[in-house]
């Protein structure tokens, strides 16, 4: 048994080397990330990347050994005190902050930090707690530090529209109250950040335009998610049977790689009200039971190789405003049951091969 931990205490020692040797040799010119913002190129997000794998090594790094506190500092509470340690932690990990937006993350008020908001802790209204954090459109870059997970009362993460690279820490797991989760628009990488499927309050998750690729799990079309937003990646895999078992009012999956057919568990999803999955690599036909999505306003499925006929039952969905089928394969002729539609405002069939339009589907349209 001394000799198997030794020899994973050397390949500890040996990776950590082996990644700090990658960094050494990078051109320091080449990944210098200076203070007036802009995009990150390559050769910083993989910099990045690495910084973050390198205190990633240590598996307690929620624990905040990385940050003194000064024993002089006075907290309100134990979780505010948990909190100094998460938002330092997270400080030492912003290597470009061009708007100074954490610059007054400084002391032991944490609920003075701009961008934190506190409030009455859930489970103990008579003390505060960290609740909510707002960092949208700062063009922060750097990554996400493990401590973050001491944040438990964190009910709102936002943090679209910077250049955070690298990937969501596992410690993620701890913020059993968060329902609001926003990465969008940033350089995280690597596969679908399964830590959101144990976030049991999460009803918004919103990680598009970024970089994550590999497959989608089945089961977070099983989470009690109202918003879904994963567009704009590198996902690569088929529609799960089960996709109709989201309770989602939106779901949007447009530009990645999706492929396979359109489930018919999709007439399951009652609540929805917004679908798009353009720009995919779906095939098959729209299955007939997408008539019985009677809340649905916005339906997108152009650009994809989605082949057959329109199903007679769009007819019946009655709330319907805007419907895109551009851009595929399908043939035959346009129902007159689209006629029915009495909030269509956008019909777009450009780029199929529908054999008849008939005239008395222009005059339902003026």
């Amino acid at each position: 048994m001394k000799q198997k931990n030794r020899c994973i205490l050397w390949s500890g020692v040996a990776l950590l080397l082996l990644l700090a040797l990658f960094l050494s040799s990078v051109d320091a010119s080449e990944v210098h990330i200076g203070s007036n913002g802009g995009p990150l190129n390559d050769a910083q997000v993989r910099y990045i990347a690495k910084r973050q794998l390198l205190y990633y090594l240590d598996e307690f790094g929620d624990r905040g050994e990385n940050v003194t506190v000064d024993p002089s500092l006075v907290f309100e509470n134990p979780r505010l005190r948990d909190a100094y340690i998460a938002l330092q932690a997270w400080k030492k990990a912003i290597l470009s902050d061009p708007y100074n937006l954490t610059a007054d993350w400084v002391g032991s008020d944490v609920c003075s930090y701009s961008y934190v908001f506190c409030a009455p802790a859930l489970d103990n209204s008579s003390i505060r707690t960290v609740a909510g954090i707002d960092l949208n459109h700062g063009d922060i870059a750097g990554y996400l530090p493990e401590e973050l997970g001491l944040l438990r009362d964190l009910g709102i993460f936002h943090i679209n529209s910077n250049r955070f690279c690298g990937t969501v820490p596992k410690k993620f797991k701890n913020l059993k109250v968060l329902f609001e989760l926003d990465l969008s628009n940033n350089r995280f990488a690597g596969k679908f950040p399964y830590v959101v499927l144990s976030l049991p309050k999460l009803i918004y998750l919103d990680i598009r335009y970024n970089e994550f690729e590999g497959t989608v799990p089945p089961q977070l079309f099983d989470k009690p998610l109202d918003a879904i937003f994963i567009n704009h990646n590198r996902f690569a895999f088929e529609l799960p049977d089960n996709f109709g078992n989201s309770p989602v009012s939106v779901i949007v999956l447009a530009n990645n790689k999706f492929h396979g057919c359109v489930p018919a568990s999709l007439g399951n999803m009652t609540r929805l009200n917004e679908i798009i999955l353009m720009n995919n690599g779906l095939r098959s036909c729209l299955p007939p039971e997408i008539g019985m999505l009677k809340n649905l306003t916005v339906l997108d499925v152009s650009y994809n190789g989605i082949v057959g006929l329109l199903p007679e039952s769009i007819g019946d969905m009655l709330s319907l405003e805007q419907l895109n089928v551009a851009n595929n394969i399908f043939t035959g002729t346009i129902p007159q049951s689209i006629c029915k539609l009495p909030k269509l405002e956008n019909f777009t069939i450009t780029n199929n091969f529908f054999t008849e339009i008939s005239r008395s589907l222009f005059s339902c349209f003026g």
